[in-house]
């Protein structure tokens, strides 16, 4: 299989997926929108996986590509029907680009926090055999508020309604981070922008440490559960 992938920052990798990818033999082109590559013709993917990033869905001034994106990704849910699967900016861009809304949340989400299935997961193709309640990375400030149509709520925290979003049977977004290997927090970390925002979003630096070993001791699940998600992906 072919997959094609969106990156939006240098930062913020397809981490996991790249291992899920080599080891089923697929290959993958990743077009880095922030550097001005073009998307190629989308007809000859099997798999479309949008990455996060720090910039907001609405933010098509300081980065027009986001248009051209949110256009492609109407294209390839709606008309090409292909799987798709968003992380963090990636499930937002879905649910504008199908018509929903994302707006700035009260309270960020950040640090390694559980969420809950709801109970149209149980019959999901890619969440049915998930915990009924597992620990994921969280890093945003943004949430989803009005779903597209045709869009089923699967898993939802304690502060974000919306973690884990189906739209018709072929797009899913996850507000959360499932990419996520051993050592992306201090790959994050290095990058003084990404240190300061952690540091005001949680309080202080200790709180920055105790984020880092939390996701490095979920990093093991986290490969596992991806691992499923992206057999599961492959055979929609």
């Amino acid at each position: 299989m072919n997959v094609l992938i969106f990156q939006h920052t240098p930062g913020e990798n397809p981490g996991a997926f790249v291992d899920h990818i080599a080891s089923h033999g697929d290959t993958a082109q990743i077009v880095h929108l922030y550097d001005g590559q073009n998307i190629p013709k989308l007809d000859v993917f099997d798999i479309l996986l949008v990455l996060g990033g720090p910039m907001d869905v609405w933010e098509t001034e300081a980065h027009p590509w986001l248009a051209l994106e949110k256009r492609a990704i109407r294209e390839w849910v709606l008309d090409l029907r292909r799987p798709f699967f968003g992380i963090c900016l990636g499930h937002q861009l879905l649910v504008d680009a199908l018509g929903g809304r994302c707006a700035r949340m009260t309270s960020p989400e950040i640090g390694v926090l559980p969420i809950t299935l709801t109970d149209p997961a149980r019959h999901d193709p890619l969440f049915q055999a998930s915990k009924y309640q597992f620990p994921v990375l969280q890093w945003h400030g943004v949430e989803a508020v009005e779903l597209p149509l045709g869009a089923v709520v699967l898993a939802r925290s304690n502060t974000c309604a919306v973690q884990i979003l189906r739209v018709f049977d072929n797009a899913w977004g996850v507000q959360f981070h499932p990419e996520l290997v051993r050592g992306t927090i201090e790959s994050w970390m290095g990058d003084p922008a990404n240190y300061q925002s952690a540091v005001e979003w949680l309080g202080t630096a200790q709180a920055v440490g105790t984020m880092t070993r939390e996701s490095n001791e979920i990093a093991a699940d986290q490969f596992k559960a991806t691992s499923e998600i992206y057999n599961r992906l492959r055979q929609i």
